[in-house]
């Protein structure tokens, strides 16, 4: 078949490189190249750099919503998307049919960044819904599902590995039926859906007026980028492993310091949690004791800001 590819992060590499392989990907279309890191250099996404490698063609449009006549003219078999991060238009749904590779089991978490709010609620289970893509956000008819177990020790990278090997899976599997005949689907449930929007600065920022399991569960869904932000009065740290710390009776407030000999321990809601793995303004990332071995950033007693007055 003659596919359009529409994708942008890691989690939809794998898709690519299966559809590559058995079948004719004509264009792929992904996000434009963003500034990443302190020197805000232009770096592509991971899937254009994976185009690139297969000698696919690119298209990136800054909006797709008004420059989306390239896509109709080649008039492809299907498109595919699988993490794109912007909406379809109407029109292209109504002329290409068009299936998508979901990281949640719809109508659980509709949105953008369904793998991250599974982490952040503490889930025990997710999995990929292939479904066919309608006009509104991830509201299509559901074509195949299957769900899999989030590890307690998984972050945003690892389940987003698993997920996206499964999808790759089932997407064969669907594509491969799609050759022979039409597909069985069934609509969603609407009284069950939820939403994941996609993430916004203040998603990211730790509250420590949070018990220490919502703190890490918080910390595993931005792991290992974004990064989880902890801002206090010398600066932003970001913060990308947390584990529960056995100190429990302290009488300090959420959110303050109570520890920084070789470990960096501060105080939630219900006991405290020890930052594992950080980094802080002009550093790299490191280990947090490798961090406090001389550092003069961080006292006992400091105490971490809220969201809602950063």
């Amino acid at each position: 078949m003659n596919i359009i590819f529409m994708g942008t992060p890691e989690f939809a590499v794998p898709i690519l490189e299966m559809l590559h392989v058995n079948h004719q990907v004509k264009l792929v279309v992904t996000q434009p190249d963003k500034p990443v890191g302190r020197k805000k250099i232009m770096t592509a996404s991971p899937v254009k750099v994976k185009a690139l490698e297969l000698g696919i063609p690119i298209f990136q449009p800054i909006k797709l919503k008004a420059d989306y006549q390239k896509i109709i003219d080649m008039a492809p078999d299907l498109i595919i998307t699988a993490a794109y991060g912007q909406m379809l238009p109407n029109d292209l749904l109504d002329q290409i049919t068009a299936i998508n590779v979901h990281g949640s089991l719809l109508p659980k978490y509709r949105g953008g960044a369904p793998i991250q709010y599974a982490l952040f609620n503490g889930d025990l289970t997710t999995g990929i819904t292939i479904m066919y893509m309608a006009y509104q956000m991830d509201s299509g008819d559901i074509i195949l599902q299957e769900a899999i177990p989030i590890d307690p020790q998984d972050n945003y990278q690892t389940l987003s590995q698993k997920l996206s090997f499964l999808g790759t899976r089932l997407l064969k599997t669907v594509l491969s039926n799609y050759e022979k005949g039409p597909l069985k689907s069934f609509p969603q449930d609407v009284l069950n859906v939820t939403f994941a929007y996609t993430l916004k600065p203040k998603d990211e920022i730790i509250s420590f007026q949070k018990s220490t399991q919502e703190i890490i569960n918080r910390i595993r869904g931005l792991a290992p980028e974004p990064g989880a932000t902890a801002p206090m009065k010398n600066g932003v740290i970001k913060v990308y492993e947390a584990k529960k710390s056995d100190i429990m009776n302290s009488k300090a407030l959420p959110g303050t310091v109570i520890c920084i000999k070789k470990k960096l321990i501060v105080k939630a809601k219900d006991g405290a949690i020890e930052l594992l793995k950080i980094q802080v303004p002009g550093k790299k990332q490191m280990s947090a004791e490798a961090f406090l071995n001389g550092q003069t950033i961080i006292h006992e007693g400091d105490v971490f800001i809220e969201g809602n007055e950063f």
